[in-house]
């Protein structure tokens, strides 16, 4: 006997959705800005900065993709339904920002080695930063709330806040050059912003591997939940165990139960499957569940697996 439990929908509050909305059309606005900003006046800490708060606006269209894909429903083709387009959106995201949090450190090493060779337009720089800073500062209020209660929305509350230090490096460089005029202010500054993109897209990128290898996800413990399953009255065994995820925050787990002849004469295994799927969703957040429900002496007969 089967049974399955609904798939996760990714973000199901409208209001989650409309705030990451804002906060993403203010960090891509903002981005855009420095970009320019860094252009116009050679700061590399800017560009940084830029490319720091590329992660923040990937992060959050990542969230809004996933929650509108996320919601078409499976087709023949595709049985678990689209979830797992997030994951390959994260994986493009995070080549992107190795690659340019590598151009940042290369090029903030040569402006150490050779301070000389670039000059830093300081107060237009304090001045993109600033404007940086207080759309942060902006973003944070708004997703200050909702992030209480959305893993969804907290995950983007903390991106934002590791911009708004970011901005914070930048302020402190430019005003460096503005009263002293040491212009390796900025390369420092660029190389502090590239510092705090690496770890993450590092972190992001094994993430993902972890997905596509099918990996139990991380914090699942199986041989707990195996106990719990055992301790239902009439279970006698547990195999043939699998968990893994479709995508972050959307685990599968399914397995063989081996239940006692007497429960499945006695019609019980309807009650038995609502349970164990309960237990599932209750204590360990796996809300998609499949359990193939067997005679004790069949299961005997058939090879077990972890």
């Amino acid at each position: 006997m089967h049974d399955h439990a609904p798939a996760p929908g990714g973000l199901r509050s409208a209001s989650s959705r409309r705030l990451l909305a804002i906060s993403l059309t203010l960090t891509a606005t903002v981005m855009i800005v420095q970009v320019v900003g860094a252009l116009l006046t050679g700061s590399l800490a800017l560009l940084a900065d830029a490319a720091h708060m590329f992660t923040d606006a990937s992060a959050l269209v990542i969230a809004l993709i996933a929650a509108t894909v996320a919601a078409r429903p499976a087709d023949d083709r595709r049985t678990f339904g689209y979830q797992r387009a997030e994951v390959f959106g994260a994986l493009i995201n995070a080549v992107i920002l190795i690659a340019l949090a590598t151009v940042v450190a290369v090029q903030g090493v040569e402006r150490l080695l050779n301070p000389n060779t670039v000059e830093v337009a300081g107060g237009l720089m304090l001045v993109v930063a600033v404007v940086g800073l207080v759309a942060n500062a902006v973003s944070m209020w708004l997703l200050s709330r909702a992030q209480k209660t959305s893993i969804n929305v907290r995950g983007a509350y903390l991106e934002v806040m590791g911009d708004l230090l970011g901005s914070l490096a930048v302020i402190v460089a430019a005003a460096v050059i503005l009263l002293t005029g040491w212009m390796p202010a900025d390369a420092i500054a660029s190389l502090f912003i590239a510092a705090m993109i690496i770890p993450r897209a590092i972190s992001l990128l094994r993430e993902v591997f972890s997905v596509l290898s099918e990996s139990a996800p991380k914090g699942t413990a199986v041989s707990e939940i195996r106990t719990h399953l055992l301790g239902y009255a009439g279970v006698v065994g547990v195999h043939d165990v699998h968990v893994w995820q479709l995508t972050r925050g959307a685990p599968v787990f399914t397995a063989h139960v081996s239940v006692e002849p007497a429960l499945l004469a006695d019609g019980r295994s309807a009650a038995l499957l609502a349970d164990m799927q309960s237990c599932l969703a209750d204590h360990f957040d796996v809300a998609h569940s499949t359990f193939q429900i067997e005679p004790a002496e069949q299961s005997d007969c058939e090879p077990h697996h972890a």
